[in-house]
């Protein structure tokens, strides 16, 4: 019996085998896999550098007392645009304005005094150091005058230039210190841009070139801007060269302080071989391509098949990427689907879903 049920067993089981090599014979191996491609081409790409830098106001300051008060007016919003001169805060100036008055009726009797002296002088009727006296005495009491108005004008704290002000720092009757900060004013219209390169770039270096930014407060908006100054001194600890971009920024959507990606053109253009990024596989041995090729078999059946191909990559513009070594123009390469494949792998192509490569990739806000 023990026979009968291992016999039966091992039959069904070599049945079940020779159907499954049957199949597969029948099939012909594992299907195609389904991938997107895209050809590879020459481009002419313009010679730019890329770095990274920081955004600082053209104009900008933090206005404060230069006299000790108590803050008696504020005349502006918290982030509000001002114009030059606009006056902003105002201090106590009850006691300057009584030593002014005081001041300024001196002075009048010194003019008087003076005036008097010296038609008296033009007689010989006082002597000269009476003259001298009244003269000094007069320009004295002027220039106190003048002193206490200085003292008044400190006391109202005007913008210096045109811009936008900050969140300010002080309140109605609060004493403020000369030195005290009373509000942020930064000029946002144009706006600087500070950035580093190596010493290697400095002989394609002028003012004028062209330059654009980048920030990740607003993905997918470049700003431009051209290359306006730069050091004449190379660091000698890290051998950069700090250089400075201004940008129109009209809308004030930049402002100091922010982090952005600076793209400097240096004139120029280099024909490339490029493909899409999707294209490549990288790893830790190196990154390679699946090219597709046309297999014909024994029996005159036409496939493609994808062969994996080490290449060198340069830099990359949007969605492409030039590769320096391991293709030709004109070759196909999977640009989708390439994660999946083996060296010889047999491939169907579709293109129809696949999303096309951009230059100047703007994706739709998430």
């Amino acid at each position: 019996i023990l026979l009968v049920l291992v016999g039966a067993v091992a039959g069904t089981k070599a049945l079940q085998i020779g159907k499954l090599i049957a199949t597969g014979k029948t099939r012909g191996g594992p299907p195609p896999e389904s991938v997107s491609s895209a050809e590879v081409v020459v481009d002419r790409w313009e010679r730019t550098v890329e770095t990274v830098g920081s955004l600082r106001a053209v104009q900008g300051a933090d206005l404060s007392a230069e006299v000790a008060g108590v803050v008696t007016k504020i005349l502006f919003e918290n982030g509000a645009e001002v114009a030059k001169g606009d006056l902003l805060v105002e201090l106590d100036t009850d006691s300057e304005q009584a030593n002014l008055r005081s001041a300024i009726a001196e002075a009048d009797l010194a003019r008087t005094v003076y005036e008097r002296t010296k038609r008296l002088r033009e007689n010989s009727t006082v002597p000269q150091s009476e003259m001298d006296a009244a003269e000094s005495h007069l320009r004295k009491m002027s220039a106190l005058a003048d002193q206490l108005r200085a003292t008044i004008e400190k006391k109202q704290l005007r913008a210096p230039f045109a811009g936008r002000l900050g969140i300010r720092e002080v309140n109605l009757g609060q004493f403020v210190n000369n030195g005290s900060k009373i509000v942020s004013l930064q000029a946002l219209n144009p706006i600087f841009v500070d950035f580093l390169l190596p010493q290697q770039l400095v002989a394609g270096v002028a003012p004028g070139l062209a330059l654009k930014v980048v920030t990740d407060v607003y993905p997918g908006r470049v700003f431009q801007g051209q290359l306006t100054a730069f050091n004449p001194e190379i660091d000698p600890v890290t051998r950069n060269i700090r250089l400075q971009g201004t940008l129109d920024n009209p809308e004030g959507k930049l402002r100091p302080g922010m982090f952005a990606r600076v793209v400097l053109s240096l004139g120029g253009a280099d024909e490339v071989v490029r493909i899409p990024l999707t294209a490549l596989v990288r790893a830790t041995y190196g990154d390679s391509v699946f090219v597709l090729e046309q297999k014909t078999d024994e029996a005159g059946k036409s496939s493609t098949v994808a062969r994996q191909r080490f290449v060198r990559t340069g830099p990359a513009r949007g969605d492409f990427v030039a590769v320096t070594e391991g293709l030709k123009p004109g070759e196909t390469v999977v640009s989708a689907g390439a994660f999946k494949l083996r060296n010889g792998t047999e491939v169907t192509v579709n293109n129809d879903m696949a999303p096309q490569p951009q230059m100047q990739p703007a994706p739709p806000d998430t």
